[in-house]
């Protein structure tokens, strides 16, 4: 529990803080609301950040309490999202909400099918990293709650992400939360799925049973506020029971998209070490691949930590097209233009399926059952595969015009 004596706070006030803040509460008997504002900003925006004050404390019934705010920048869903935790940790019954004004998002026109060459995640609890991340364009942006949150700031990163979901719109990028596990992770649903995600990604996800408690608690709370899409879900696999069970964790909804794996929990869980050529987690990637591909969901491969090596990102990246994976996982911007044009078709590619397409077609207006380039014979599922290119190529430029 974050706090001194009687005295509750939430956020952060080191050196390195930018776009937070720190929020410090007492809860009193009498005297009404009081606060004690620092803030860089303050002779611009110290009154709106009164008004917010008194605004959440209506929200959640507080009366009587005494606040301190040392703001290095936050928005004010950022803000808000602080002082609420703050008086949650000081009030752990309290179960009133302060939901910020909600955003009009743009929804996917094809919400299952869509591309996901990218998912970029960020720390739940850095919300310095929320509001521009989609200026780089990742198809997917996951805001975590798993394994970047200090299980002491689990509540806080929930608000946080809570928050962010109703105010921000990411550029248009696939809205995915990453929930934790058991009971954080009911917690974590109860709060995330009315502010409408488009995805929520299952970690350490082992059997069907997991997908299918999920897809239960989400059904009820999905139906709060407006209609839209259904809300889709990631598995990931990062464990050798779930590679067991890929195919049947795949085929455990209807809400499922695409099955990722997780490598750095998987080879732990095996007893060996990750490697770059990644000979100890083949068997593992294939398997996941060919069971999402049975279950005719995607395939997503693991990040690469090293954000450095983008010419090893680049390779890693083709050899995953190559395997069958259809996008891959990144942990900074800078590894998301290496895997995207790693997933686009190249130009003697698109060329060559022109080719292939053109012939097909020619053999089926003079009515003969064979395709032919030259004096090489053409099967059909060469020409499948050319369609296929060809088709990823136009969704492509038309996903790039819409950016």
């Amino acid at each position: 529990m974050a706090r001194s004596s009687n005295k509750f706070f939430a956020g952060r006030m080191d050196a390195s803080t930018r776009s937070d803040c720190y929020v410090e509460v007492e809860i009193k008997r009498a005297g009404g609301i009081t606060l004690v504002l620092e803030s860089k900003v303050g002779s611009l925006y110290g009154e709106s950040i009164r008004s917010l004050l008194t605004e959440v404390c209506s929200a959640l019934g507080i009366t009587d309490a005494a606040f301190r705010i040392i703001d290095q920048g936050a928005l004010p869903y950022v803000l808000a999202a602080r002082i609420e935790t703050s008086v949650k940790r000081a009030l752990p019954r309290l179960t009133a909400e302060f939901l910020p004004p909600a955003r009009q998002h743009r929804k996917p026109v094809n919400p299952k099918g869509r591309h996901r060459r990218t998912r970029l995640y960020l720390p739940g609890t850095e919300p310095k990293f929320f509001p521009n991340a989609g200026l780089h364009h990742p198809d997917m942006i996951v805001l975590d709650l798993e394994d970047s949150v200090a299980p002491a700031e689990k509540d806080s990163a929930r608000l946080l992400v809570r928050n962010a979901l109703r105010v921000l719109d990411f550029y248009g990028a696939e809205r995915g939360v990453r929930i934790n596990q058991g009971r954080l992770g009911r917690e974590d649903i109860r709060t995330i799925v009315p502010q409408k995600p488009d995805i929520i990604l299952l970690p350490k996800c082992e059997d069907a049973d997991t997908v299918r408690d999920v897809d239960r608690e989400i059904r009820p709370l999905e139906k709060r506020g407006d209609a839209g899409p259904e809300i889709l879900l990631l598995p990931i696999i990062e464990s050798a029971l779930g590679v067991v069970n890929a195919y049947a964790i795949a085929s455990a909804s209807p809400r499922v998209c695409a099955l990722a794996i997780g490598l750095e929990d998987y080879t732990a869980d095996i007893g060996v070490e990750r490697t770059s050529d990644g000979r100890e987690s083949l068997f593992a990637r294939m398997t996941i691949m060919n069971a999402a591909k049975a279950a005719g969901v995607q395939a997503l491969d693991s990040v690469t930590s090293d954000v450095d090596d983008l010419e090893g990102l680049s390779a890693s990246t083709r050899e995953s097209r190559a395997l069958g994976f259809d996008g891959k996982g990144c942990i900074h911007p800078r590894q998301i233009k290496v895997i995207h044009s790693a997933f686009e078709p190249a130009a003697h590619e698109i060329e060559k399926a022109k080719l292939i397409v053109a012939a097909a077609e020619e053999a089926r207006r003079l009515g003969s059952g064979v395709v032919a380039m030259g004096t090489k014979m053409i099967d059909a599922p060469v020409v499948i595969r050319a369609e296929c290119v060809l088709r990823l190529a136009e969704e492509l430029e038309k996903e790039r015009a819409a950016q």
